[in-house]
């Protein structure tokens, strides 16, 4: 990772809710370059929780990524430049049991705080999983949200990460 500064979470200079709502993000768990899967994330968050660091991702159980978040202690979040939404979308949209994502998409796995990330990112968070819970649909307050986003009752479950390094370019 010669190319990349250890940087403090504090220091970050882009707005976290842009870079996921708008910029998107590769959610990436796994234990090698050799063993992973990556899927696009445009929900989670980060902030303080346990008086650490932490980020928060939500992956449906039928995802392939599911699976690895599962069995892995780590995933990474890896942001892009405009010039990778095309790559994005294909991660977002194609399985990681029909594709080689990274390959399809011209993208380089590396290893990062036993994680694995992408070369090519501008941003890189690699945590530990500290936490998960799944979505309840008997707690939603809202049950709108509920009605607009789960309407095959797939529910998310949601994991905390503590931020273990952020890496920029």
């Amino acid at each position: 990772m010669e190319n990349w500064k250890l940087i403090s979470p504090k220091e970050l200079s882009e707005n976290p809710f842009r870079l996921l709502s708008e910029s998107w993000a590769l959610l990436t768990a796994g234990d090698a370059v050799s063993a992973y899967n990556t899927m696009t994330v445009s929900w989670g968050g980060v902030g303080v929780l346990w008086n650490k660091n932490v980020a928060t991702v939500y992956v449906r159980p039928q995802r392939h990524t599911f699976g690895f978040m599962e069995k892995s202690g780590h995933f990474t979040l890896s942001f892009f430049g405009e010039e990778y939404k095309k790559a994005l979308s294909f991660c977002g949209s194609k399985s990681g049991r029909d594709y080689d994502k990274a390959k399809e998409c011209g993208l380089t796995p590396i290893s990062v705080e036993d994680g694995v990330a992408f070369e090519e990112a501008k941003l890189i968070l690699a945590c530990r999983k500290l936490y998960w819970n799944d979505i309840l649909p008997e707690n939603f307050c809202d049950t709108a949200i509920d009605g607009a986003n789960y309407p095959a009752k797939d529910y998310h479950r949601m994991y905390i990460g503590e931020i273990l390094g952020s890496y920029q370019k």
